[in-house]
């Protein structure tokens, strides 16, 4: 079993909670601040890793030290960085993660060389050249990755398709822009697709997120699983509807933990399990990933995993009407 995640890579800059977002010229002390590792990319790589899965990380960073950083703190076992791309005189994708007791996150970044990124040839026949099942390709961080909003992006879902791969979409929300004109053309080749539901919201137009999940379906989507934070988990497909509830949890941030989700509900399918296991699978490791600041260190591994799901069960009801 393999997995090719690709998308975005960052530098985070993460403060533990806060009592307040500070006023102006005012200095509000916290625990820690502490540089990490982030990105879509590079999060669901290193929890699959933890996991146990080969995974191969392709994504661009630049040619200064955040840009280093990144590439020492993603080379560990079962991690192939050799598709890792460099974009000289950039810095590379780098964030700060404002955290507040009780709120939400807040986030000042810049993409950096997340913009260049591109599927180049060696990823194509990478795709192509892989014998090994069960695979999943999983692109995540899609509107931050200005340069595949293009028709080889299309192309290239296609030939993963064709060569037998999962294809597996997350996003990113970046700016004001006509969202659901550029991920369209994606959707037909996209076998499952991770928004939550603010997500979906921007990307659709639609508040509801059964609304939003019918949408993506009749786009072509296999399977739209859109993530509601405490509200659990909503899965549509063709073939069964369902909401999942929430695993027990102690909360510090929840940077990272779409991602823990992303690639727990991923290593589940590389398993052979089925996608409402997968969605077991992926709630548990997105509640073990919030009980740190740092995106994925405190993410389970597959003993503890395994453990985890044996001792606990997550809620499922059926969904027959849009309430």
């Amino acid at each position: 079993m393999t997995c090719v995640c690709s998308g975005i890579l960052f530098a985070d800059i993460a403060c533990w909670p806060i009592s307040h977002v500070p006023s102006e010229g005012e200095l509000i002390p916290t625990e820690k601040i502490e540089l990490n590792l982030g990105g879509c990319a590079a999060n669901v790589a290193m929890d699959l890793a933890r996991l146990g899965v080969d995974v191969t990380l392709s994504g661009c960073v630049g040619d200064d030290a955040l840009s280093d950083f990144i590439r020492r703190a993603v080379s560990v076992p079962k991690i192939d960085i050799t598709q890792i791309q460099r974009s000289a005189g950039r810095c590379p994708g780098t964030a700060m993660h404002i955290n507040v007791q009780e709120q939400d996150r807040r986030f000042i970044c810049t993409t950096g060389a997340n913009d260049d990124y591109i599927f180049n040839d060696e990823l194509f026949q990478l795709i192509e050249g892989t014998k090994s099942e069960p695979k999943v390709f999983y692109l995540g961080g899609f509107f931050m990755l200005r340069a595949l909003e293009t028709e080889r992006t299309v192309q290239f879902l296609k030939t993963a398709r064709k060569n037998g791969w999962t294809t597996v979409l997350d996003v990113v929300l970046y700016g004001n822009r006509p969202y659901w004109d550029t991920v369209k053309p994606l959707l037909p080749h996209t076998d499952i697709f991770l928004p939550n539901e603010h997500e979906g919201e921007k990307i659709t137009g639609e508040r509801n997120p059964y609304d939003q999940a019918k949408k993506f379906l009749d786009a072509g989507v296999g399977a739209a699983i859109i993530t509601q934070g405490d509200a659990g988990t909503l899965y549509c497909s063709a073939k069964e509807q369902f909401r999942a509830g929430v695993y027990p949890t102690n909360y510090v941030s929840g940077s990272g933990s779409g991602d823990a989700f992303d690639a727990g509900l991923i290593a589940a399918l590389l398993a052979g399990n089925d996608h409402k296991t997968a969605v077991c699978w992926g709630s548990a490791l997105g509640a073990s990933c919030v009980r740190e600041v740092s995106t994925t260190g405190g993410v389970f591994n597959r003993a503890e995993l395994l453990e985890f799901l044996d001792k606990h069960e997550l809620g499922f009801t059926a969904v027959s009407n849009r309430k």
